[in-house]
């Protein structure tokens, strides 16, 4: 294991050091491609898209509203017809899945990391990541925050301002802090 990267520490999940001089620059050239895309013209549909796919790891299909953040871009994956509202932020140290036909409301935030409950090691700068799933036909709400590890079943939807810290079934409806289910679809 001490012969590994920390970005390979970091994509498997094992405590790794953010502060590598190799995922400091993956994270400046993922800033740097979000600040492109947050200040394209209203009207370059195509220059955006363009950004979206170069930043991210995988893109069917995506539209995605100024402004957007992310850490890395390359862990993010989208599928068909994915579409975030405003202030999306993505924090992908760790794999980002989103299936097809997922709607995200203004201000989601993402996070795939976390650091040790130990004061030492925190203290360090040490972090670990795990990855985010959400299935397909998803709708998370608008202030909604998902952490790492979370797997978000099809159909499910996320009430607005929800914290989920924990799996969600398909077909259900969460919401609350932590998010519970509320209510079960009948799809």
């Amino acid at each position: 294991m001490s012969d590994l990267t920390e970005k390979q520490k970091m994509l498997q999940g094992l405590e790794y050091f953010p502060s590598n001089k190799i995922l400091q620059q993956d994270r400046a050239n993922a800033k740097r491609l979000c600040q492109q895309f947050n200040q394209c013209d209203i009207d370059d549909r195509k220059g955006s898209r363009t950004i979206i796919k170069t930043l991210f790891g995988h893109c069917e299909g995506a539209w995605i509203e100024p402004n957007f953040y992310c850490d890395y871009g390359y862990n993010i994956t989208a599928g068909k017809n994915f579409y975030a509202n405003h202030g999306l932020v993505i924090l992908d140290a760790a794999p980002v899945t989103f299936g097809d036909d997922v709607m995200l409301a203004p201000g989601v935030m993402i996070s795939t990391s976390t650091h040790p409950l130990d004061p030492l090691k925190r203290n360090k700068g040490i972090e670990t990541a795990q990855p985010v799933n959400i299935g397909n036909s998803v709708w998370i709400g608008m202030g909604a925050k998902i952490l790492e590890g979370v797997n978000i079943g099809d159909n499910a939807v996320i009430a607005a301002g929800a914290v989920v810290n924990k799996d969600v079934a398909a077909n259900t409806v969460v919401a609350g802090v932590p998010a519970k289910v509320i209510k079960i679809l009948s799809i």
